[in-house]
C-alpha cells in the first residue's frame, strides 16, 4: 500500500506543457498522442559518446527546420536508457508528419546516416504509442521548460479490474485535490510490449528537493483519506494492481530538439547544451518499423 500511496505522491506536476508539437511559453494540456522511443546504451557508450552521436538528429532536423520537436530524458535508475518523447494532437497528425519526413529526401537521407552511427552504441531500440486520459490526471498543466525531472511509473492493472483501477483514482483525485502542489497527468498503451492495462503515469520536478517535498507530504494524503479511504484503497490495490514501478529521469537538452520558446524561457539550461533548433527524433523517422514497446 505504501508503494502505492508514494508512487502517486511522487507523481506531480506532469508533461503538462508538454505541446511538444506547438510547444509555448504559457502551460498546455499535455499531448493526447506520445510516442516514447526507448534506446538502451551499451556500457562505456553513455554520456558524451551517445550524446555526439544524437547531435546528427539534433542537427538534421534543424536545417530542415522541422517543426515538430521532440524531448530526450536520460535515466538516473534502472538500466542505462534514454526515452526520446514526441506529441501529436491525434494519429493523423503524427502520420502526417512521417509521410512528410519520408518526402523530404535531404531529411531521411540524413536521418538514415545518423541511425548507422547511432545503433553501434546501442543494445535494444523499441517504442510505444501512448494516448492520454484527462479523467485520470490531475492538474497536469506545467511550465514544462523549467522542469529538469521526469518521474515515470507504470501500473499494471490485472484483466477485468479496469473498474478498481478507475476507483483507485478516483479515491486518489480526491484526496489530493486537497493539496495544491501535486499535480500528474496519465496515459495508456495503445500499441506496446507492455501488456494492455498498462498505465504510464509523467512526473515533472523543478529539482530534487521538489521530490523531498513531495514524499514528505504523505501524511496529508492519509489525513485527506481518512481510515476508511485507506482501508479501500489498499483493499482495491490488492485485487487491482499486478505490478508498478517507478524511475527518475533528467531532461537532456544535449539530446533534445527543444523548441525556441522553451530555448527563451530559459536559455541557461537549454541553449549552451542544444546542437541547434529544429525538428523530430526516432519516433517520427520511421514508425512502421520499430516494434512497440
Amino acid at each position: 500500500m505504501q508503494r502505492l500511496v508514494g508512487l502517486f505522491v511522487g507523481l506531480c506536476v506532469v508533461l503538462g506543457g508538454f505541446g511538444v508539437a506547438a510547444a509555448q511559453e504559457d502551460t498546455m494540456p499535455p499531448p493526447k498522442v506520445l510516442l516514447v522511443g526507448r534506446e538502451w546504451v551499451k556500457p562505456g557508450k553513455t554520456g558524451a559518446v551517445h550524446e555526439k552521436s544524437e547531435s546528427a538528429f539534433v542537427q538534421a532536423f534543424a536545417k530542415a527546420k522541422w517543426p515538430t520537436h521532440y524531448l530526450a530524458v536520460s535515466s538516473l535508475s534502472g538500466r542505462s536508457r534514454v526515452l526520446f518523447l514526441a506529441g501529436y494532437d491525434s494519429f493523423d497528425a503524427w502520420e502526417k508528419d512521417y509521410a512528410a519526413v519520408m518526402k523530404n529526401t535531404a531529411l531521411s537521407s540524413a536521418l538514415d546516416r545518423a541511425l548507422v552511427a547511432d545503433g553501434e552504441l546501442l543494445s535494444d531500440f523499441d517504442q510505444s504509442i501512448l494516448v492520454y486520459d484527462e479523467d485520470e490526471s490531475l492538474r497536469p498543466n506545467v511550465d514544462i521548460a523549467h522542469m529538469r525531472y521526469f518521474e515515470i511509473s507504470l501500473y499494471h492493472v490485472k484483466p477485468g479490474h479496469h473498474h478498481d483501477w478507475e476507483e483507485i483514482v478516483k479515491l486518489v483525485k480526491a484526496a489530493y485535490e486537497k493539496i495544491p502542489d501535486v499535480h500528474w497527468a496519465t496515459y495508456e498503451t495503445a500499441y506496446s510490449q507492455q501488456p494492455s492495462g498498462t498505465y504510464v503515469i509523467f512526473s515533472a520536478h523543478k529539482s530534487a528537493a521538489e521530490i523531498d517535498h513531495l514524499y514528505s507530504e504523505n501524511k496529508d494524503f492519509v489525513t485527506a483519506m481518512g481510515e476508511e479511504g485507506m482501508k479501500k484503497l489498499r483493499e482495491l490495490e490488492s485485487a487491482a494492481i499486478d505490478s508498478d514501478q517507478s524511475n527518475l529521469f533528467a531532461f537532456t537538452p544535449s539530446m533534445s530538439y527543444a523548441p525556441d520558446e522553451w530555448v527563451k524561457a530559459d536559455p541557461e539550461f537549454w541553449k549552451p547544451k542544444m546542437m541547434s533548433s529544429g525538428g523530430m527524433k526516432k519516433p517520427a523517422e520511421k514508425p512502421a518499423e520499430k516494434p512497440a514497446q
